[in-house]
């Protein structure tokens, strides 16, 4: 066996999305995996999703690869150079060639490097990966042959981290195969989405890249881009999935997936000439809404829109670069609901700058727009961001491989105890909010939860400012699995 493409992520190890259970397969290995078997690369696929550590050891065991390639995501890190080393301390496994692909690479080359990893891959991930696939052990290691392929990071002649010249977007995602979703055995998928939710539901990419330049998120592989397969495409993709595992919904992985008004037009007419009738989900901006919109994701079977909105304070989004306003989120919000479709948004606390004042606007959005779902995260710093920059010199991280861009610590306005009060203001305000009888005994002991911790945090105002604990400061009423908040 020469390649084994994997990833770190265990659902065994995730408690909160055991509670959530909305489990979907690695698309991104799986797209690579269908270029590699295009190219006649020979490979296999371990999709540790639904196995534990020791079984992934096993079977690597089994196959003894020349080298391994793991998806890595800043979530996944620890878990990963974990596997690397234990990879390392086996005598069955000398000599194998590590390689990383993922967002969580292209700013921290230098410390993967030092923590046991040969190659990273800097970009799309298809055409470098059966590159590296094709060259023999000892051009891997040489830093005049690695300078030839671009979308790299090496260890140069110094031993230092080098790139190789940046790897241009495919053109056309056309061009690409499928995802080679027969390499892995989805039966456990829909096994775990039968038992949380009744149903089954298949992950699809209809898109790469984002166009808009939001200060805190990530674009460490995509750049700020936006390329689109052709509608008929995707369509043909669908009614294949279907006639294979009759999935009851689908989840648009893409970033903004009403981004192209006339895209949307010719999807709704290819799946109208296929007589294909579908539910899915998606994620978009309140600005790439409309009338016509929410009619096209009605025509195509849209189910529930998750429409980000990051604050409901208008400064703070000015200050996060969003281009998106409260009122357009809030009316897009409401114009989903009225067609019947089911909302969520997204929402932090937290930024900087943020004011009590800004998260009481939070909270005054949730109530006027009504979505069905939302979640709440803590805003942190991922290095490569916009964010990141500005607040770089404050900033202070944990140990590279105990710890992740999630623990990133800088000063923020209030106490850890104030934005642990804040949030479940947040949550029992918004509940007590929704109920219809609001002097039901429920309703009533929402709104004393809610006074309780409304008190809380003018309480912990006039504690010292600190960075609070990420596990504790997080709320989700079920986000889809993937989703940035």
């Amino acid at each position: 066996m020469s390649l084994v493409l994997s990833h770190g992520y265990f659902l065994a190890d995730d408690p909160v999305e055991q509670k959530i259970m909305r489990p979907y397969p690695p698309l991104g290995l799986l797209s690579i995996s269908a270029w590699l078997d295009r190219q006649g690369v020979v490979h296999e696929v371990i999709d540790n999703t639904f196995l534990t550590e020791p079984a992934f050891l096993a079977r690597m065991d089994e196959l003894r690869p020349r080298m391994v390639a793991f998806y890595v995501t800043l979530m996944t890190r620890k878990v990963v150079l974990r596997l690397i080393r234990q990879l390392r301390a086996s005598a069955l496994h000398a000599g194998i060639k590590v390689v990383l692909g993922g967002p969580d690479g292209r700013y921290n080359a230098a410390d993967y490097l030092a923590h046991g990893v040969d190659l990273l891959v800097v970009g799309e991930g298809e055409e470098t990966m059966a590159a590296i696939a094709a060259l023999p052990d000892a051009d891997l290691a040489d830093p005049a042959m690695l300078v030839g392929i671009p979308g790299l990071a090496y260890r140069g002649a110094d031993g230092q981290a080098a790139f190789s010249p940046s790897r241009a977007h495919l053109p056309k995602l056309d061009d690409l195969p499928v995802p080679a979703r027969h390499r892995i055995d989805l039966s456990p998928y829909f096994r775990a989405w039968r038992g949380a939710h009744g149903q089954t539901s298949l992950n699809v990419s209809t898109q790469r890249g984002c166009p808009y330049s939001c200060s805190w998120c990530s674009r460490a592989v995509y750049g700020k881009s936006y390329r689109r397969r052709a509608a008929d495409k995707v369509v043909a993709e669908l009614a294949e999935l279907t006639r294979l595992y009759q999935p009851d919904q689908f989840w648009f992985v893409d970033d903004v997936f009403t981004v192209n008004h006339r895209w949307l037009r010719e999807f709704a007419d290819a799946l109208d000439a296929a007589g294909l009738r579908i539910r899915y989900e998606c994620i978009t901006r309140a600005d790439r809404m409309s009338p016509e919109v929410v009619e096209l994701l009605t025509r195509t079977g849209c189910i529930r829109v998750w429409i980000g909105a990051e604050s409901g304070s208008q400064r703070i989004l000015d200050s996060m670069n969003r281009q998106v306003t409260v009122e357009a989120a809030t009316a897009m919000i409401r114009a989903a609901s009225e067609a019947g479709i089911e909302t969520g948004t997204f929402l932090m606390l937290g930024y900087p700058g943020e004011e009590e004042v800004d998260i009481l606007n939070t909270l005054q959005y949730l109530k006027n727009a009504r979505p069905d779902r939302y979640t709440v995260t803590l805003a942190y710093p991922i290095k490569g961001t916009e964010l990141y920059s500005e607040l770089s010199p404050h900033v202070t991280s944990p140990d590279f491989a105990e710890g992740s861009d999630r623990e990133n610590r800088f000063p923020r306005t209030y106490s850890e105890r104030y934005y642990a009060h804040a949030l479940a203001y947040l949550t029992h305000e918004v509940a007590w909010d929704q109920e219809k009888n609001r002097l039901h005994p429920r309703a009533l002991r929402l709104k004393l939860r809610a006074w309780r911790s409304r008190a809380g945090m003018l309480i912990a105002r006039w504690q010292v400012p600190g960075r609070p604990d990420v596990r504790a400061l997080s709320c989700s009423t079920t986000a889809p699995a993937g989703a940035a908040g």
